[in-house]
């Protein structure tokens, strides 16, 4: 069982069996059959979408004030600063596209 938190009240077993069977009761909540339990796909994975275009990860050692001056801008600043990256390789040619 679950460690609980000091003050959390259970309901006793009568009043358990009282919330189950009025669960139960409502015919727009019943639970999923075994035919029904069948058909369930899982769920994709956790965190974003796979994307055609992966970032790889990488260690690298940044000036402290370039890295502050980008996480000052919020979330998604490593996006910010990838794209930052990229402009500049773009416009000194060292990227085919």
């Amino acid at each position: 069982m679950p460690k609980l938190k000091p003050g959390t009240i259970l309901p006793t077993p009568e009043e358990d069996a009282a919330i189950t069977a009025a669960a139960l009761s409502d015919p727009d909540a019943q639970p999923p059959t075994d035919a029904e339990l069948a058909q369930f796909k899982p769920a994709r994975g956790r965190g974003r979408p796979a994307q055609e275009i992966t970032k790889l990860p990488t260690s690298i050692r940044l000036d402290a004030r370039v890295v502050s001056a980008f996480k000052a801008t919020g979330e998604g600043w490593q996006t910010r600063m990838n794209d930052a990256l990229l402009e500049y390789a773009r416009r000194h040619g060292m990227l085919a596209d």
